[in-house]
């Protein structure tokens, strides 16, 4: 763990912000063994090539985030692939169109898995009484989905979707509504999470939150005015420094 600001670190947070994806379990190996069963499934449905399927979904994914951008919609699988299959000349389809978007979300699922450490990280959490919150874009019902599957329903107090707030983070709604929802005691709040801009900035200028910033494979440290007080790259890491900060109390 690097600690870029420790005079942010004085004492245990009133509360604790996660973000989901990409932070408490890797996105893109899920994302791409689901988007490779969806690109096969179509291509045997419609006797299309990858590429000519590839071509067709980037052009309706453009259109779709481009018309609904910085909302949960601009996320929705469903709506990609509708418009997908209409770039494609076939109409909306939508009984296809909800096949291969339950495809999609089966496969993904069965392809995500947890960093290590979350759960001992959530138990230690929970048994120093501080509260907690999901923060996340997307839908409610994909994001409850996950949080059900990787079996956390029962770690956190709350969860705020992009959907709820009516806009994606870095937007002050998303942050606002989960503080307002958990109601600390205080206001020295620890986001946690790996995108330095919708995460990391977000937080900070939104709610003045200490942020810590999840580092793996594919993800860059924020700099700047994205630069985490914090960044680590294993859970068992995070809860060593609450253990410290415990201790110092």
């Amino acid at each position: 763990m690097k600690i870029n600001h420790p005079e942010r670190f004085t004492r245990l947070p009133d509360a604790i912000l996660f973000d989901t994806d990409n932070t408490l379990y890797p996105y893109n190996p899920a994302h791409a063994a689901a988007q490779k069963a969806v690109r096969e499934k179509v291509a045997r449905t419609f006797s299309i090539s990858p590429e000519d399927f590839d071509e067709a979904f980037k052009q309706a994914r453009t259109e779709v985030k481009t018309r609904l951008k910085h909302t949960a919609s601009s996320h929705n699988r469903l709506l990609y692939l509708q418009r997908m299959l209409e770039v494609m000349g076939l109409g909306s389809q939508v009984l296809l169109a909800l096949d291969f978007e339950q495809t999609y979300w089966r496969t993904f699922l069965s392809n995500a898995i947890l960093f290590d450490g979350v759960k001992e990280l959530l138990d230690d959490i929970r048994l120093l009484g501080i509260p907690t919150a999901i923060v996340t874009d997307l839908t409610a019902q994909i994001q409850f989905r996950k949080v059900v599957y990787f079996g956390l329903d029962h770690y956190f107090d709350y969860i705020v979707t992009s959907e709820e707030a009516g806009f994606d983070k870095p937007y002050e709604a998303p942050f606002q509504i989960a503080r307002e929802k958990m109601r600390p005691k205080g206001d020295y709040i620890w986001m946690i999470g790996d995108n330095p801009v919708n995460d990391i900035r977000g937080a900070r200028e939104k709610i003045n939150a200490v942020t810590l910033q999840k580092i793996h494979e594919g993800v860059e440290v924020g700099i700047g005015l994205s630069e985490p007080d914090a960044v680590f790259c294993e859970f068992s890491e995070l809860r060593n420094l609450i253990e410290k900060i415990g201790v110092q109390k």
